[in-house]
């Protein structure tokens, strides 16, 4: 498989991870929509369905839609990302760019999906929640343990099924995530995923959303430091185990 293809692939499966990801959090939230006011577990359903839908999508490249996921599949000393796809660092390189570039255009098409809802959403902090995760707490150093310990769980399990009998399927990482959103999404909002966070934070920045506010670029490395810390632990302790 070409790093070309491998980019594409990640760039489509991201990319629609974040639209109904990003998507179902805007259903939630924003003025005058037909989900608004619906619970936490809508969300967490949802992001887990957009993980099915994103996988499926990108099974050619291994359906990493990710970087943690690259980066721990590395860490585990495995010898390649996906069959026919060994891991050196230009293909780590292009499974980043197609992962953050996904999220990026994923969530410029749920805006478009959602804009006069976004123009017309009064609360600026509930809009940039739409895009990107923040703290219920904000405390940098707790938060980062927060986002590592639901990486490691999410890798770590995810490199465990592909140890089994019956490898990894769609569904099995969909339920993952709806754990993980359930029971450790409280704190922090449970990015989980550097380019899930970042690609969307910078769309955010960018488009013409009336009244906005800010993109909070102060909390902005905190889901990518403490997943990629929960990745490489993750990796590691699968190595050994």
């Amino acid at each position: 498989m070409s790093l070309t293809s491998v980019f594409f692939s990640e760039v489509l499966g991201t990319g629609l991870l974040i639209l109904l990801g990003v998507g179902v959090v805007a259903n939630v939230l924003l003025t005058d929509s037909k989900g608004r006011g619906a619970d936490w577990l809508l969300i967490n359903f949802g992001w887990g369905l957009a993980v099915f839908v994103g996988v499926f999508a990108a099974y050619r490249s291994g359906a990493h839609l990710n970087p943690a996921v690259t980066i721990g599949l590395w860490a585990s000393g495995a010898d390649v990302y996906a069959p026919d796809v060994p891991i050196t660092f230009a293909s780590t390189l292009v499974y980043f760019a197609g992962e953050f570039v996904g999220a990026f255009l994923g969530a410029v098409v749920a805006w478009l999906a959602y804009r006069q809802h976004y123009d017309a959403h009064p609360d600026a902090g509930e809009v940039l929640g739409t895009f990107s995760t923040g703290p219920a707490i904000r405390s940098l150093p707790w938060n980062v343990v927060t986002e590592a310990i639901g990486t490691f769980v999410l890798i770590y399990v995810i490199l465990a099924f592909g140890n089994t009998p019956t490898q990894i399927g769609p569904l099995s990482v969909a339920l993952l995530v709806v754990s993980i959103g359930a029971s450790l999404g409280g704190p922090t909002g449970y990015a989980i995923n550097p380019a899930r966070d970042l690609g969307p934070r910078i769309a955010h920045a960018v488009l013409p959303i009336r009244g906005k506010g800010g993109s909070d670029w102060g909390y902005s490395w905190v889901p990518i430091v403490g997943p990629i810390i929960g990745a490489v632990l993750a990796g590691l302790l699968a190595r050994v185990f």
